[in-house]
């Protein structure tokens, strides 16, 4: 049934396999038993394997046991997953915060909820394939706007009708490490409310890779000085920075509540385990003690992005840690990929339809030394497409 569709795949290299570590996640990686230095993971302060993480997450297993057996409304939820809540609305300056688990489940459950016949959502056209989904799952009306392009945005926002209309967009987009204009779509948002007694456009970001990375970790909000206001939403992730599993909804009490009761990948799932919702409260607590471990991920984007430009390589305009290196062709990009592996270094390629232009992916982070990303730019550096 699949055969032929899977040869086209193999004969367009586009055909994916599945590639299983036999160590812990960190900036080293065992492959086959085969060390290399690990540039594709989104544990970007490195807390994945921090000790307070670890034994927080052992303490809770001892405690609860390891599987929820039910969905939070059915009492698969301990204690932990109402602290952990409260720890994340604190730490996101909202009024609540709602778990879910993943980042995945978040967006095609949120979107559904906030979004009903007539209204209308504009998606940034990089937005990540959890959002594209999201918004195909609801009954409102989607509108692509050119990437980051605020003058395309008002047009459409002017002369589109709706009862509600409610902007969506990636904080950090994940495969090309720009940051969304949110000054400017926050201003828009709130010149269109002030005509009016109650707010009739919203904003929606999806925070997953710019939460524990921007605004002293804060997240995208606190990177551009912006106040939460009760017609935003915010969507991050657990399972990046915060190196744990799990996402998680902010806002208002009203929007969170509504959100309990209408989103049916919350209402339908399975509680995370308490072991998982122990490890990101103690991620929170590590970013709120030891705040130069962020620090030292933007030093390590520095001196990566620094060595890669130097050597003529594109960066497609990354703001971020997340630093893709732009090749011609797909082949191009998995000729790179295969020679940094040559070289112990672990950066795959990203292909279509994952992307349009085929890149290597790298992510740099807090666990990387000087000496691993020197490894890095030696290899880039020595590289002869064929």
């Amino acid at each position: 049934m699949f055969s032929e569709s899977l040869i086209r795949l193999r004969e367009k290299n586009l055909l994916r396999e599945i590639k299983s570590r036999n160590s812990p996640q960190g900036s080293r990686t065992v492959i086959d038993r085969r060390e290399y230095i690990n540039f594709s993971s989104n544990d970007y302060l490195g807390l994945a394997n921090h000790p307070h993480v670890i034994e927080s997450s052992r303490k809770a297993i001892e405690l609860f046991g390891f599987g929820s057996g039910a969905s939070r409304l059915l009492c698969g939820g301990s204690v932990l997953h109402n602290e952990l809540e409260k720890k994340t609305a604190q730490f996101k300056g909202t009024e609540s915060a709602l778990i879910f688990n993943s980042g995945y489940s978040a967006n095609t459950g949120i979107i559904p909820a906030i979004a009903d016949e007539g209204d209308v959502l504009f998606s940034d056209e990089l937005n990540h394939a959890s959002i594209v989904d999201g918004c195909r799952l609801s009954r409102a009306r989607k509108i692509i706007y050119r990437h980051k392009d605020m003058g395309h945005l008002t047009e459409l926002i002017k002369k589109t009708r709706a009862k509600r209309k409610i902007i969506i967009t990636d904080s950090v987009f994940s495969m090309d490490g720009d940051i969304a204009p949110l000054k400017e779509i926050y201003d828009i948002c709130s010149s269109l409310n002030a005509q009016r007694s109650t707010p009739n456009v919203f904003l929606y970001i999806d925070d997953a890779h710019g939460t524990g990375v921007l605004g002293r970790g804060r997240g995208a909000l606190a990177h551009f000085g912006i106040k939460p206001e009760s017609w935003i939403i915010q969507m991050g992730t657990f399972s990046k920075a915060l190196g744990s599993f799990g996402a998680f909804a902010a806002g208002s009490k009203d929007a969170i509540e509504w959100l309990l009761n209408t989103a049916r990948s919350f209402i339908f799932s399975t509680a995370l385990p308490s072991c998982a919702a122990a490890a990101s409260i103690a991620a929170l607590e590590v970013i709120e003690r030891e705040p130069e471990v962020i620090n030292k991920l933007w030093s390590n984007r520095e001196r990566a992005v620094q060595g890669i430009t130097e050597l003529g390589y594109d960066i497609m305009g990354s703001e971020t840690p997340i630093i893709p290196v732009r090749a011609e062709t797909v082949e191009e990009a998995l000729q790179i990929s295969q020679h940094l592996m040559e070289n112990s270094v672990f950066a795959p390629a990203i292909r279509p339809p994952t992307v349009k232009e085929p890149r290597i992916r790298i992510t740099v982070t807090a666990a990387h030394t000087a000496k691993d990303i020197e490894r890095l730019i030696k290899a880039l550096d020595s590289i002869t497409v064929k």
